[in-house]
């Protein structure tokens, strides 16, 4: 097999090899198979990654609300003021 085949070398029972640029592409398929591959994992974990976001988001929106509403103060408490 020789050495030439992308510069094979053995180092402690480890093979490794490299490619030159020009034997490589750098984007195979990214359009063709890329893509829809991206959308198909998409939609498969859809439906465990937004639920926790809306519950946290609502949740976040309330306790927001409820805060700014527990610092205004009670106007009942000072009509016979004056």
């Amino acid at each position: 097999m020789g050495r030439e085949f992308g510069n094979l070398s053995r180092v402690r029972h480890v093979i490794s090899y490299g490619l030159s640029p020009f034997e490589q592409q750098a984007f195979p398929h990214f359009l063709s198979k890329g893509i829809p591959n991206v959308l198909r994992r998409t939609q498969a974990s859809i439906l465990r990654a937004v639920p926790p976001f809306i519950a946290f988001y609502l949740l976040y929106t309330w306790g927001t609300q409820e805060f700014e509403r527990s610092k205004r103060k009670n106007p009942a408490a000072y009509e016979n003021d004056k």
